[in-house]
């Protein structure tokens, strides 16, 4: 979780302290390109494949960071 906060601080430009519950779109600005840029990140870095589809009903970064938790756990 942690990781996944610190990386979208860098990706916002943003001095606020990113929470889980925060909304990735509308409260840190993060547009379909800095998405796609950040799922290729968290599949490098975690060694999972995230279908785009299941980013359809992920709005915060804990829902984010729990899809990246239940893929890993089931690969």
């Amino acid at each position: 979780m942690q990781l996944l906060c610190d990386r979208l601080s860098v990706l916002t430009n943003s001095d606020t302290q990113i929470t889980p519950d925060m909304n990735m779109i509308s409260q840190l600005s993060i547009d379909s390109i800095k998405l796609l840029n950040l799922i290729m990140e968290i599949e490098d870095t975690f060694d999972v494949s995230i279908p785009i589809n299941a980013l359809t009903d992920i709005h915060t970064v804990r829902e984010l960071a729990d899809l990246v938790h239940k893929i890993k756990s089931d690969s």
